[in-house]
C-alpha cells in the first residue's frame, strides 16, 4: 500500500466516521475515537520507520525500543485528554517507558563485551576480505587477459598469417612453403606454451594430478635456494584450501629466493593442527621481512583472507624468518 492510499483511507475513515455520527443525530462525539486509531496507527507506522534507519546492532534494538514507549506514551496521553483529563494517571506509564528507555539507553552506551567485539572484529575482516578478494579477482582476470592478449594470440595471429602464406606457396614453391609450415608449428607450440602457462596460474595441473604435498616439493625442486619439504597436508582436502595453500607457499618462497638472501629454506607441514591446515615456511635469510613495504606478502594475506585464513609472520631484523599459512579445512 502506498503512501497516498493510506492517507485516502485514513481519511475516508474519519470522514465516514464523522458523516456517520452527524446521521445519527449527534450526541456524543464518538468519532475521536476513530480519528484516535487512525493516528495512532500512522504515528507508529512513522516511528517505525525512523527506527528502521538505524544500522543494524545495539543501537537498532535501541530505537525500536524508544519507538514503542513513545507511541504507548503518546497513546496513554490521548486516552487521558479524550476521557476530560483530570487524575494525570499517564504519568506512571510516562515514567515507566522513560526508565525503560534509559536503562537500554544505558546498556548500550556500555563497551561491548568480549563476544561482541570479536564478531564485531570478525565482520570487519570479512568486509576488507570481500573487497580486496573483489579488487585481486579483477585484477587477475586483467593479468589474464593482457598475457592471452600479448602471448597467445599474438603467436595464433601470427600463426594464421604464416599458414595463409604457406597455402600461397604450396604449388609454386614446395620447400618455402614447407619452411613456413615448420614456423607456423614452432608458432603453434609456443602458443601452447603461453596458454599453458597461464593456466598454470589460474589451478597449478600438478596440484591436481599430484595434490598439495607433492606440488609444493615440485615447486621447491625449481627454486634457486634449496628448500626441503617435511611432512604431509591431511589427505582430501578442499580445492579451494589446496589451492590457497599452494600459492600462499609459493608466493612466500618466492620472497624468499627475492629478497631474504638465504642460503637455505623449509616447508613443514604440523600435523598437530587438528581443523586447521598449518604450513610453516622457513629461512636462514636476512629477516626483516614486512608486509607494509611490497605487494607480494600483501597479495597473499589478501587470497587468505577471502577464505578466512591468515599468514603470520616473524621475521626479525638479522632473521631468520617463519611465515605460518593457517587455513581453516571445512568438508569439501
Amino acid at each position: 500500500m502506498t503512501a497516498t492510499t493510506r492517507r485516502t483511507v485514513a481519511g475516508t475513515l474519519c470522514v465516514a466516521a464523522t458523516v456517520a455520527w452527524l446521521v445519527t443525530g449527534r450526541g456524543v462525539f464518538w468519532p475521536r475515537w476513530v480519528y484516535f486509531g487512525v493516528g495512532i496507527v500512522l504515528l507508529g507506522r512513522l516511528l517505525l520507520r525512523r527506527a528502521l534507519r538505524v544500522p543494524p546492532g545495539r543501537r537498532l534494538w535501541l530505537a525500536l525500543d524508544a519507538a514503542a514507549c513513545t507511541l504507548i506514551g503518546c497513546a496513554d496521553l490521548t486516552v487521558w485528554v479524550l476521557t476530560g483529563g483530570g487524575y494525570f494517571w499517564p504519568f506512571w506509564t510516562l515514567l515507566g517507558m522513560a526508565t525503560i528507555v534509559g536503562l537500554h539507553a544505558w546498556v548500550v552506551s556500555r563497551p561491548p563485551g568480549a563476544r561482541e567485539r570479536e564478531l564485531t572484529d570478525r565482520i570487519a575482516t570479512l568486509t576488507r576480505s570481500r573487497r580486496s578478494a573483489v579488487d585481486q579477482q579483477a585484477a587477475e582476470l586483467k593479468r589474464i587477459e593482457r598475457d592471452l592478449h600479448d602471448g597467445a594470440q599474438a603467436r595464433l595471429v601470427s600463426l594464421a598469417l604464416t599458414l595463409g602464406l604457406a597455402g600461397e606457396l604450396l604449388r609454386r614453391d614446395v620447400d618455402g612453403a614447407a619452411q613456413l609450415l615448420a614456423e607456423a608449428r614452432a608458432t603453434a607450440t609456443a602458443a601452447l606454451g603461453d596458454i599453458r602457462t597461464v593456466t598454470q596460474s589460474i589451478h597449478p595441473a600438478v596440484l591436481a594430478d599430484r595434490g598439495l604435498g607433492d606440488a609444493i616439493r615440485a615447486l621447491a625442486l625449481d627454486l634457486a635456494v634449496p628448500v626441503t619439504v617435511a611432512g604431509d597436508p591431511p589427505a582430501q582436502l578442499p580445492p579451494a584450501v589446496q589451492t590457497a595453500a599452494y600459492f600462499a607457499v609459493a608466493e612466500t618462497l618466492a620472497n624468499v629466493a627475492k629478497h631474504s638472501g638465504a642460503t637455505a629454506a623449509s616447508v613443514t607441514f604440523d600435523d598437530g593442527a587438528g581443523d586447521l591446515l598449518r604450513i610453516h615456511v622457513d629461512d636462514n635469510g636476512c629477516g626483516g621481512a614486512d608486509p607494509g613495504r611490497g605487494t607480494g606478502l600483501r597479495g597473499i594475506m589478501g587470497r587468505l583472507d577471502a577464505i578466512d585464513a591468515r599468514l603470520t609472520l616473524d621475521s626479525p631484523v638479522g632473521g631468520p624468518t617463519r611465515a605460518t599459512v593457517t587455513i581453516p579445512i571445512e568438508p569439501g
